[in-house]
């Protein structure tokens, strides 16, 4: 510009007349030359001045901006947020993250919607064409296509070189277990977040939150230890399972519980679910209702009455109140009429009967008897202090609270004793169990490793330590000589109590479906773990028998003799066996 400019200046000086006295007089053309040159140099001036405040003004403009935020991903969410491992209590892998690769568009900047699905169509199978088009048309400047992609279908995708597509990393979680523990563990949803079990308590714990304001990152977080033995766990299910299966039943289940620690060692319910892939798609794009069904826990999340497994916790409260002692004689002769209803025992003997043998032949008559004489506000104080009528407390998500009457009358009480009329959840039966035998000692259960130090800050005193023992005595007597001999494994001493409920089925009893349980503890010399099994509507079991004798004890029987050595228990055969054994040394 200031070469021209110097152009013009003498271009201006040739332009200049001399008079006759000899000075220079510019002429009339000079002067319009100045002139024309002037307004030229203030026009580019002005052009300049323009150029740069607008770049100056947009420059500010970006300066000021709020970020685009899209409609599919907020501000604050880290989609690439770990998620800690699970492990269970040896250091086994339960649940881990792995980094995955996900498709989004910017609709913006797709020119033909069309060709765009075409393309996709023949790299991700059943891509919804319909759904895909619509978002590729949107007004978003974001929209996810298909998450979690494997490695060949992100490098066929970016063969095709279509614009306005890209990849965004994720994690997803994975289950080496699969099936194994899945009401344990839980399982998340595609963004990662905890939906049930643990993985719903460590969001519970601030693991959400965090996440929800962006305090999460890719680094690798510390495992969670859980308390389970998969082990364990795996015999577990696998016998419920199995169970299931033989005696054609529609549920079963079975937990067991450290009585010293409290610890939930193992926890099956079934049918169960697959976390890695917690519900399935049918042929026509349906989700699969049956197969979601599965996600029901009926261990910890159903309440059952729990029939005959019940009069553990009636006889120990006439034990424990002094109404009652193990000499003790009722008069179990004739059926109780009251209210209109008509309560005889099954197989009864019809004769007075001592309270080991009310324990032995399951009495109903007899159990009523004790139940009266401890009285309806004892009854009902003597359930609520073991637990069993309040809902339980645990880490587990989605636990269910027991139902009782309204209104206690004697006829509730009576029933109540033998298992009719409360509902509870099989978990929480165990763990009141538990304080049956080890002493008197409730222990809140728990999924995490706790110490016994720390059990015993946690746990309340619910009965006498001499109630405990006479209740360890009935246990042992009844897995000798009642319904746990089908229980019973040679070495471990088991003891324990059946319990075969007519099913409620809409708001009735069934008297052609049993809820069948078993409560067992073991070794019955020094025990350490109650086992509870439930089997619900079985049509059939051992021995063509459909009783909780004939289906929950044996699965007490398959679990205990597989899991009792990996547990570090030690077989004790008496005093003759073992000369026996060293003798063959």
């Amino acid at each position: 510009m200031l070469s021209f400019v110097v152009r013009l200046k003498s271009r201006s000086h040739f332009n200049v007349k001399v008079g006759r006295n000899g000075k220079r007089q510019p002429s009339s053309g000079g002067t319009q030359r100045r002139n024309q040159s002037r307004q030229r140099i203030g026009l580019l001036i002005v052009g300049c001045i323009a150029v740069y405040g607008v770049v100056g003004a947009r420059l500010l403009q970006y300066g000021v901006a709020v970020p685009l935020t899209t409609s599919s991903i907020g501000a604050n969410v880290n989609a690439v947020a770990s998620r800690p491992d699970i492990v269970d209590r040896n250091g086994t892998l339960l649940a881990t993250d792995l980094n995955m690769i996900s498709l989004y568009a910017d609709p913006r900047k797709i020119v033909d919607p069309n060709e765009v699905v075409e393309k996709l169509a023949a790299v991700l199978p059943n891509l919804d064409w319909s759904d895909t088009n619509k978002k590729l048309r949107s007004k978003t400047a974001f929209q996810w296509l298909r998450r979690q992609l494997t490695p060949k279908q992100q490098a066929d995708i970016l063969a095709l070189g279509i614009p306005g597509i890209g990849f965004r990393p994720e994690k997803r979680r994975f289950y080496p277990g699969g099936a194994t523990s899945s009401h344990i563990v839980g399982h998340v949803n595609v963004d990662n977040q905890g939906l049930a079990g643990m993985e719903r308590y460590l969001d519970q714990q601030g693991l959400a939150d965090l996440r929800s304001i962006g305090m999460t990152s890719n680094a690798p977080l510390e495992p969670v230890k859980l308390s389970i033995d998969v082990r364990v766990q795996n015999i577990v299910r696998e016998v419920a399972a199995n169970a299931m299966v033989s005696y054609q039943a529609e549920a079963a289940g079975a937990v067991v519980f450290d009585v010293e620690t409290g610890e939930i060692l193992a926890m099956a319910s079934v049918p169960d679910y697959d976390p890695n892939q917690p519900s399935r798609t049918l042929a026509d794009g349906s989700i699969d209702k049956e197969y979601e069904k599965g996600w029901f826990n009926r261990m910890s999340n159903a309440t059952f009455e729990m029939g005959s497994t019940f009069k553990s916790f009636t006889l120990a409260m006439g034990l424990d109140a002094g109404k009652i002692d193990l000499n003790t004689v009722v008069d179990a002769s004739r059926p109780i009429r009251m209210g209109g209803f008509t309560i005889r025992d099954f197989k009864g003997k019809n004769r007075p009967l001592s309270i080991p043998e009310v324990f032995q032949y399951s009495s109903n008559i007899g159990t009523a008897a004790v139940a009266d004489r401890v009285g309806i506000e004892g009854h009902q104080e003597f359930l609520t202090r073991l637990g069993l009528l309040s809902k339980m407390e645990t880490e587990m998500p989605g636990v269910a609270t027991p139902t009782q009457p309204r209104t206690w009358k004697k006829i509730n009480s009576v029933t109540i004793s033998f298992g009719h009329g409360v509902a509870t959840t099989p978990l929480q039966t165990a763990v009141a169990a538990g304080a049956l035998i080890n002493g008197g000692k409730l222990l809140p259960p728990t999924f995490l490793p706790r110490s016994v130090d720390e059990a015993e800050r946690v746990a309340r005193m619910v009965l006498k330590e001499k109630t405990s023992a006479e209740m360890r005595y009935l246990f042992n007597w009844n897995g000798i000589n009642g319904s746990g001999r089908q229980a019973q494994v040679e070495g471990f001493n088991v003891g324990g109590k059946t319990g075969t409920a007519d099913k409620v089925v809409n708001g009735r009893y069934a008297s052609d479906q049993n809820f069948n349980a078993f409560v067992a503890a073991f070794p019955m010399d020094k025990p350490k773990y109650i086992v509870l099994s439930v089997i619900d509507a079985p049509r059939t079991g051992e021995n063509g028998g459909r009783t909780a004798a004939s289906t929950a004890a044996p699965m007490i029987k398959q679990i205990i003799s597989r899991a009792a050595p990996l547990l570090g228990v030690k077989p004790s055969f008496g005093p003759e066996r073992e000369e026996y054994l060293l003798a063959d040394y």
